[in-house]
């Protein structure tokens, strides 16, 4: 009987978590599978998706310097935006979490509005305000700060200050969510014992909240990496990102083994630096906890 009772109790998790994983397969797991399916079939000029199978496909991505040349430029914009998330971010909840209420409350659903407004809508705001002869090119001929505009859409500045704003909040929630577990007793008690505001911060307050900026710095890297409204609105049809370049290939050369084995490649490379980042946390946050 203890063995019974002890094999349904085994089998209780999974039961319950079976409708969970039975859904996760049928709206992630099978769409990838096809999609690795189809980077391995041959393309035809004319013929189109040909029933056989190539490797032909990746050879080409992984040997081409024009695909190289667009994975560095993804890799670039994502650490950019990642970095400038930290820089940004971090001070911005710290700042927030040591708010009264309701000014709290206030600011906090002011940083977090943006994820209620559209991607496109935000990214096009951003369009207007960065053309050259949008509000801060407008401003900085007003003040003679400029003596003509300054492109900045169009480019990678451009699209970096873009999913900045888009992905900040991110990063807010990410270090928010430790933050409520700090106790402000043990930064009161550093202080207490003669440490200055920077030691303490240093010593005390940075090493607790780091779980929160290294989770926060995956999930905007991971997403900045795969952003496809934000670039192609800003950057536009010559700034190509991975994601751009295989949208590319699926609706302007109808190449779908091609645009397949480009998105693969994109999630390979994203999975690989996650957990390598993820692993490396790991031992840092282990050796300075222990």
């Amino acid at each position: 009987m203890a063995t019974l009772d002890d094999a349904r109790a085994g089998a209780a998790p999974w039961l319950l978590s079976a409708p969970a994983l039975l859904l996760f397969s049928g709206l992630l797991l099978i769409p990838l599978l096809l999609t690795l399916a189809l980077s391995f079939h041959v393309f035809s000029d004319t013929q189109g998706t040909l029933p056989a199978y190539t490797l032909r496909n990746y050879l080409e991505v992984v040997t081409d310097p024009y695909y190289g040349a667009i994975f560095g430029r993804t890799a670039v914009l994502a650490l950019a935006v990642t970095l400038l998330c930290v820089v940004l971010g971090v001070p911005e909840t710290i700042v927030l979490a040591r708010m009264r209420r309701p000014w709290q409350s206030f600011c906090l659903l002011v940083v977090l509005g943006p994820l209620l407004i559209s991607v496109v809508v935000r990214t096009l705001g951003w369009q207007i305000l960065l053309g050259n002869n949008g509000i801060l090119n407008n401003a900085l001929l007003a003040l003679h700060i400029t003596s003509e505009p300054i492109r900045l859409v169009f480019t990678m500045t451009g699209v970096v200050i873009a999913l900045t704003h888009v992905l900040v909040p991110f990063m807010v929630m990410s270090v928010w969510a430790t933050l409520q577990k700090l106790d402000s007793q043990v930064e009161w008690a550093g202080r207490s014992l003669g440490g200055s505001p920077w030691r303490v911060f240093r010593r005390v307050v940075l090493p607790q909240i780091l779980p929160g900026v290294l989770s926060g710095s995956i999930i905007v890297f991971a997403l900045s990496a795969s952003a496809f409204a934000t670039p192609a609105l800003i950057g536009g049809r010559r700034l190509k990102v991975v994601a751009t370049a295989a949208y590319d290939e699926f609706l302007g050369t109808l190449n779908w083994p091609l645009g397949a084995t480009i998105a693969v490649l994109l999630l390979i490379a994203n999975v690989a630096i996650v957990m390598g980042c993820s692993r490396l946390a790991e031992r840092r946050l282990k050796h300075i906890f222990d």
